[in-house]
């Protein structure tokens, strides 16, 4: 039994590492023969959803950095913190470089004898016709462009900005997020000397015009900054596809949800995805079925409205302070810091993002 992966991105490589692990073969195809993942980009992910990775996929305990706090505060208080969860036990979220975690999947998954990967020309899709379930991952090609184009779609006048920086040596295992005047500001620690940075700018499409490096040496109180790498930067947008399946074909990955990165959930809710595709694949080949359409009909039951909900929840903590940004008043802020005090609540969105969407 053999299922077809489309891509050669991230979430493609986890996926395959996942159904691999399970015993099925797959066949990989790309038609980007030198993908590139930049090494300013980093990710977060839950303390849940590394357990499952280690678990299920692949152990990435070397190439974490757990984090056992994160802060946010608003410029609105100064150097007030508005939100501020800790962990109980061990750590409570964790970020890996994007190309540290892609080199480590692509090594693995070059060793299994039921791994094929394999480069296509675009313009020939025949080959897709021998399988009984495919699932998409690239985001721009012909299957993408001409069979998942609807979705509800919104863009934010905003650009990330990403780079890493080199500091002085610290203890280095608390996050913060400021939101500031121009967008928020994340620092997310990869070691005691390098800490990764994103800024979220609003109504910046060039970077020439905005001192960016500037921007986050000025914002910056932790760290005694020797260096900072090449910062890049992406666009901002979020998007929840209409529908996931076209006959045997899954959408997956980006091409289903993205998100404002302010929380840091946009790979959680692909690894949540795979989760997901993994039982209901699972229930299928206990039964002796065949891996078909049927398994997309049932993905997309089983988890549209969650990613929906969740996507939603994320832009409305967006809009929420792109409100304040745009006020005098601090009220919100304050608001925001007064509910947080309250363990139930604190404890409630700990919870919505370290697992997803519960129901």
């Amino acid at each position: 039994m053999t299922v077809c992966i489309l891509g050669n991105s991230l979430t493609a490589l986890t996926l395959a590492k996942a159904l691999v692990n399970h015993k099925i073969d797959v066949d990989l195809f790309f038609n980007k023969k030198n993908y590139k993942i930049s090494e300013s980009r980093t990710i977060g992910i839950t303390k849940n959803n590394i357990d499952f990775f280690n678990n299920n996929i692949i152990n990435i305990e070397k190439i974490i950095w757990k984090l056992k706090k994160i802060e946010i505060f608003s410029e609105k208080l100064k150097k007030e913190t508005l939100v501020n969860f800790k962990a109980k036990n061990d750590y409570l979220f964790s970020i890996v470089k994007n190309n540290k975690l892609y080199q480590l999947l692509e090594k693995d998954l070059l060793k299994s004898k039921i791994f094929r990967s394999k480069f296509s020309n675009e313009k020939d899709l025949s080959f897709i016709n021998k399988y009984e379930l495919i699932i998409n991952c690239d985001s721009s090609n012909f299957i993408t462009n001409r069979y998942f184009s609807k979705k509800i779609f919104k863009k934010y006048n905003s650009y990330a900005y990403t780079t890493i920086i080199k500091h002085d040596e610290i203890l280095n295992d608390t996050a913060f997020q400021i939101f500031t005047e121009k967008g928020p500001l994340a620092f997310l620690p990869i070691s005691n000397k390098e800490t990764s940075v994103v800024y979220s700018i609003h109504n910046s499409n060039n970077q020439k015009k905005i001192n960016v490096e500037q921007l986050i040496k000025n914002k910056n109180f932790k760290y005694k900054i020797r260096n900072l790498e090449k910062i890049n930067s992406f666009e901002l947008k979020s998007l929840n596809l209409r529908s996931y399946q076209y006959k045997n074909i899954l959408a997956f990955g980006d091409l289903l949800h993205q998100i404002h990165p302010l929380a840091g959930q946009g790979f959680n809710m692909t690894i949540r995805d795979i989760k997901i595709l993994l039982e209901i694949i699972k229930n299928k080949i206990d039964v002796g079925l065949l891996l078909d359409s049927s398994v997309s009909l049932e993905f997309q039951k089983e988890i549209k409205h969650k990613n929906f909900i969740f996507s939603n929840g994320i832009d409305l903590i967006h809009e929420f302070f792109n409100i304040e940004r745009k006020m005098k008043s601090n009220f919100l802020s304050k608001s925001v810091k007064l509910i947080s005090n309250y363990p139930r609540i604190n404890k409630m969105f700990s919870k919505i993002a370290d697992r997803g969407i519960l129901f």
